[in-house]
């Protein structure tokens, strides 16, 4: 026999915007359910350990809300379990580096304490649909299939397959097709940061180039992508980008996920026997899949341009500020690029409109399915970007509930002052500086 469960609001992933998503509603008094298909929380944040958060202090201040929150809790523990650090690469400002398990860990304490129900290895199949409503969703867990009924859907799964099912337009990629690589990413324990970081490249060039002529490292290596961890000793590796895969086809991640394994290991070796300060180190925290940075993004109200971002446009609506470059990743045949997209001290902002589909009436998204053109969604999709955007719609769920009106006429000046009031910071047209 089929299960039936109820919620007022049923997340679909729990990635960062998902978690955002998940514990505004729980927050705001409404019975949540959040699914997610792994074994933990965090989205990249699972796939990829150690990536620090970037683009969460724009201009040096925090974009506050439920991002920091949790980085002054991480921060205020003994001994701190976040610190914030100017990054070592180009364009890209301060960054949130904290411990892995202590965040995870953390963030379920948080869900747990809004009364937010989380369903670990929990796939959402098909949409329910009622007209212009999603009426339900059909899951699976170990013990077989079941159905959410749900007032309000909220898909921040990052590939959108429920949106998708239930009509929502999508795109995906480039003009041609062509989606960002993905990647696979590991952690150097026992280094010597002294003698790793002596020189001046933060990309080790010379050494990447010296292991790719000598057939060592893969010829996409041509940078390496090594960050100090929290820890001492700690180096962070986000250097095995993998092209040409379709995030949406499982086939096609499991090759990529071994083909990076293969690639890890190589680097890892390769770094111990050839650059100083790692010769007693070794690989640890592995990621279990490769972190796919782009499958669908999701037709809305309003669509992100470019030329948006480049004008560092403070929406009405917008509801997370953000200074990231447009930081494209091996997209086709292209390189690695880290160009900023707005000028010192300035950032633009993320409407709320963007996150919004046209025409159903309580589905909001978000996260990677933001509704952007490829060179501003290169920028907009930072891990404390999602989880704003995660607070956004999950906020705008509850009022939408109270008000009894569809998503698209929901009360955007009220949801900017809701959101002002947890401490969201530069949005609405309000000056962050």
């Amino acid at each position: 026999m089929n299960r039936e469960l109820t919620a007022d609001v049923l997340v679909i992933g729990g990635g960062t915007a998902g978690f955002g998503a998940a514990l505004a509603s729980g927050r705001a008094g409404l019975q949540v359910r959040l699914i997610e298909a792994g074994s933990k929380i965090g989205g990249v944040m699972a796939f990829c350990p150690g990536m620090p958060w970037g683009a969460g202090l724009p201009v040096g201040r925090s974009i506050g809300g439920i991002f920091g929150e949790l980085t002054a809790r991480l921060s205020a523990m003994e001994p701190p379990a976040a610190e914030l650090r100017p990054s070592v690469l180009e364009n890209f400002g301060i960054e949130v580096i904290y411990d892995h398990e202590t965040a995870v860990f953390t963030m379920f304490q948080m869900l747990e304490d809004a009364g937010v129900d989380v369903h670990l290895g929990t796939i959402a199949t098909s949409p329910v649909m009622d007209g212009a409503r999603i009426a339900a969703v059909e899951c699976t867990d170990r013990r077989g299939p079941f159905t959410i009924r749900a007032a309000m859907v909220i898909d921040c799964s990052g590939d959108g397959d429920i949106a998708a099912k239930a009509g929502v337009p999508y795109t995906l990629g480039d003009a041609q097709g062509n989606m960002m690589g993905v990647t696979l990413s590991f952690m150097m324990t026992g280094a010597d940061w002294a003698q790793v970081f002596a020189h001046d490249d933060p990309y080790f060039r010379r050494e990447a180039a010296e292991g790719i002529a000598a057939g060592r490292l893969h010829p996409d290596l041509a940078k390496l992508y090594l960050m100090r961890g929290l820890h001492p000793g700690s180096v962070f590796c986000n250097s095995v980008h993998i092209r040409g895969v379709d995030g949406t086809d499982p086939g096609q991640v499991s090759r990529a996920t071994q083909e990076g394994r293969r690639r890890c290991h190589q680097l890892a070796d390769f770094l111990r026997q050839s650059v100083p300060g790692f010769e007693q180190a070794r690989m640890s925290d592995l990621g279990p899949t490769v972190g796919v940075r782009e499958t669908r993004r999701l037709e809305a109200l309003y669509r992100i341009t470019a030329d948006d971002l480049a004008g560092a446009t403070k929406f009405a609506d917008g509801v997370v500020a953000c200074d990231n470059p447009i930081d494209d990743v091996m997209r086709g045949q292209g390189a690695m690029i880290h160009d900023a997209i707005v000028g010192p001290g300035d950032y633009y902002t993320i409407p709320f409109r963007a996150l919004v589909p046209r025409k159903l009436e309580n589905l909001l998204f978000a996260g990677r399915l933001v509704c952007a053109d490829p060179v501003a969604f290169a920028s907009v999709r930072g891990m404390p970007q999602c989880m704003a955007m995660g607070q956004a719609v999950g906020t705008a769920a509850a009022q939408a509930l109270a008000q009894a009106v569809p998503v698209q006429a929901l009360d955007l000046p009220g949801l900017i002052t809701a959101l002002g009031a947890q401490g969201m910071n530069g949005i609405g047209g309000a000056s962050l500086i």
